[in-house]
């Protein structure tokens, strides 16, 4: 089954590449590697505010990071022109706003990691890095952002 096969049997629709909020591109390629920057939570098209431990439980959060790993995905189309080029899916990196005594960022992360498994398969399996850090830029929940090798 092919990727855009799987994106619609999970009801999926690519949205285009984000505007960059800063001095920064939304992706480099450099040989087989294409390393795309870290994309924000977003809810109705506004930034997916709240910080883990305080106002935001880790069931909504995972859902803000699966949400983000469709955005990476419409990056990485862009980058790539077809995603049936992607090899790998190298590594995830994921920043979770969380209180110091928030321990749980590996299970929000899993929202992104869950649905980038089901839309490669063998392909999707990633190595990952989570981390709570004290804020996100515009007070986002959750920050992604991915390492992809293509054909």
């Amino acid at each position: 089954m092919s990727v855009y096969d799987k994106l619609t049997e999970l009801g999926i629709t690519l949205p285009p590449v984000a505007i960059p909020a800063a001095a920064y591109v939304p992706f480099v390629q450099t040989g087989k590697l294409v390393f795309l920057s870290g994309h924000v939570a977003k809810k109705d098209g506004k930034p997916w505010v709240g910080q883990l431990g305080k106002n935001m439980t880790t069931d909504e959060a995972k859902l803000a990071a699966r949400a983000i790993a469709i955005d990476l995905l419409g990056t990485l189309h862009a980058a790539v022109g077809d995603l049936n080029r992607v090899t790998r899916i190298v590594k995830l990196m994921s920043l979770v706003n969380s209180t110091g005594d928030f321990t749980e960022q590996h299970l929000v992360t899993n929202g992104a990691s869950e649905l980038i498994g089901e839309v490669f398969g063998a392909r999707g399996a990633h190595a990952r890095s989570a981390f709570g850090v004290a804020q996100i830029p515009m007070g986002c929940c959750v920050e992604i952002e991915m390492i992809a090798e293509v054909e």
